[in-house]
């Protein structure tokens, strides 16, 4: 294998190639990313046997080739190089080497066989469909907040995404941690109808999330009963999905809470923030006293001391006094992009409802704390 390959280029597909692959690891190969040049292309890919990423960038390749060499040492020599420099790279087969001559700078990467590293992008996907970049990182974006990080639970880290809706047709995207739960759709997409539910483990989605970050190009995305591809321009992302049964979590949603509170949501988010500072990293407890068209926020921390805030809002229903997790709340003000938040109430025990002001399309429940 020989190559010349732009500097920013390699650094690029090297950075969205090795965010995947484990630093420390008991198999040594999971360590590499694999280079496969062919026609005026260098393909990079790299895996942790549960994501797998692939770029193409464009190269100028004289004899077509493949190799795996570290991919962290590989990134960090690459990014070390001076903006504009030219890459070559030359494989030693007699002595397993990849020597890279950038300018002056040499170096020689010990590597590992091509053949050995592990695929998981085979198998057939039954269902694809076309989403708008911007529409896949709303999704995620209002959801990803909610993922459980609690491995017991392990249905319950990552984000599940399905058809649902009957007379509107819709892709839905469901994250909870059992104190709180996300819920974002947007009109079901033409390939889309029939899919399996699916859940997307949380790295995969924190992955697609930093992919997603600068692109405004359609994605095309594949799922199978046991994966899901995800094309975003030049980068495949492969990820296999969680195997269990995301709960019912359509009975959790309240449907008849009648307490209705509609408040400026960044000055709801502001006052939560500032009262918030009281409170102790433990319990995070914010209460909200509810009565006649006023909110009265207020922390109290024995060991901290305590903090009240009051302003204006539109409540005509009977006086309430209930508890939350002060980050739990900043969480769901952070999704709300109307400039009105409003929350359905039952009682101090009972989930709260969440709403972007008139936005039918993403909902927000929230558990009580006692406080």
């Amino acid at each position: 294998m020989r190559l010349v390959i732009d500097r920013s280029e390699l650094l690029r597909a090297l950075g969205h190639v090795a965010s995947v692959v484990e630093r420390r690891t008991t198999i040594p190969i999971l360590s590499n990313v694999r280079l496969r040049a062919s026609g005026e292309t260098l393909e990079l890919k790299a895996t942790d046997l549960e994501r797998e990423v692939i770029e193409q960038a464009p190269a100028e390749v004289a004899t077509p080739g493949a190799v795996t060499v570290p991919a962290h040492m590989l990134h960090d020599i690459v990014r070390k190089l001076p903006d504009g420099a030219e890459v070559e790279m030359v494989r030693d087969a007699e002595r397993d080497r990849l020597s890279l001559t950038s300018g002056q700078a040499r170096f020689a990467l010990q590597t590992l066989p091509a053949e050995d590293f592990p695929d998981l992008s085979a198998g057939e996907m039954t269902h694809g469909f076309k989403l708008g970049a911007l529409e896949l990182k709303r999704l995620i974006d209002k959801t990803r907040f909610a993922i459980s990080t609690e491995e017991t639970r392990y249905y319950l880290n990552g984000i599940y995404m399905h058809p649902a809706g009957n007379s509107q047709p819709t892709l839905r995207a469901v994250a909870t941690d059992g104190h709180r739960l996300a819920q974002v759709e947007l009109p079901r997409p033409e390939g889309a109808d029939g899919m399996p539910g699916v859940i997307v483990p949380r790295k995969t989605v924190h992955e697609l999330n930093r992919l997603l970050e600068d692109s405004d190009t359609e994605v095309r995305v594949g799922i199978s009963s046991s994966r899901v591809r995800f094309e975003i321009g030049t980068v495949t992302v492969t990820s296999k999905l969680i195997d269990g049964t995301f709960p019912d979590y359509a009975r959790v949603i309240p449907q008849n809470n009648d307490k209705i509170l509609t408040v400026s949501s960044s000055q709801f988010k502001n006052a939560v923030d500032r009262v918030s500072t009281i409170a102790s990293e433990r319990g995070r407890a914010v209460k909200l006293n509810l009565s006649d068209d006023k909110m009265i926020l207020s922390v109290n921390n024995p060991e901290g001391g305590s903090a009240t805030e009051e302003f204006g809002v539109s409540y005509a229903a009977a006086p309430l006094e209930i508890g939350f997790n002060a980050r739990y709340l900043l969480d769901i003000a952070d999704q709300l992009e109307s400039g009105t938040a409003v929350f359905r109430l039952a009682d101090p025990g009972s989930p709260t409802l969440v709403r972007d002001g008139d936005d039918e399309s993403a909902l927000y429940v929230l558990m009580p704390m006692r406080v």
